[in-house]
C-alpha cells in the first residue's frame, strides 16, 4: 500500500509531463547504438547504449554491461547492435497494434566493422569468436527489417549512455 501511495505521489506531481506528439510532424523511428570496448575496469567488460525515438520524442533508452568479454571492438559494437535490434523488434511489435507499420527501420552506429558484418555473411573466418545468439541482426538486415546506417562518433546520440 505504502508503493501504491508512493505512486500516486509522484503521478499527482508530474501532471504536466508526457511526450509530445505534434500532429503534422513525422513519426518515424530512429535509433542510436553505441559500445564502449573493454570499458569495465574490474571485469573488462563491454557496456552496451541504445537510445530510440518516435518522431522527435525519446520514447525508449538502455545503457547495459555485456555478458561476456568482448575480444574486439568489432564484436562489442556487434553485441550492442543485436540488443538494439531486439529492442526495435520489440517496438515494432506493440506499434503494430496501434496500426502503424515499419519498415526498413534505421540503426545508427559509428562501428563501420560492426555495419559490415550485419550485411556480410560470408566474413566466417573473422567472425568465429562471436557467439551465435548475436548472428539474428543478419536475418533482420537481409529481411528489411532493419537496416544498419553509419553515423559519426561526434553525432552518435547514444555515446553518452556508454
Amino acid at each position: 500500500m505504502l508503493a501504491v501511495k508512493r505512486i500516486f505521489k509522484y503521478l499527482s506531481g508530474t501532471i504536466n509531463l508526457g511526450l509530445w506528439f505534434p500532429k503534422f510532424t513525422s513519426f518515424d523511428m530512429l535509433n542510436y547504438s553505441d559500445a564502449d570496448f573493454a570499458g569495465g575496469k574490474d571485469d573488462r567488460k563491454s557496456t552496451s547504449g541504445t537510445c530510440h525515438f518516435l518522431g522527435h520524442s525519446l520514447v525508449s533508452w538502455f545503457s547495459k554491461k555485456q555478458t561476456s568479454v568482448a575480444l574486439s571492438t568489432t564484436e562489442a559494437g556487434y553485441i550492442a547492435v543485436g540488443s538494439c535490434c531486439a529492442q526495435v523488434l520489440y517496438m515494432k511489435q506493440q506499434l503494430e497494434d496501434y496500426g502503424l507499420h515499419f519498415d526498413h527501420i534505421p540503426i545508427k552506429c559509428d562501428n563501420t566493422s560492426a555495419i559490415n558484418l550485419t550485411k556480410n555473411p560470408t566474413q566466417h573466418s573473422k567472425t568465429k569468436h562471436i557467439e551465435i545468439r548475436h548472428h539474428f541482426i543478419r536475418d533482420h538486415v537481409q529481411r528489411s527489417d532493419v537496416e544498419i546506417d553509419f553515423i559519426g562518433t561526434d553525432h552518435q546520440l547514444a555515446d553518452i549512455f556508454t
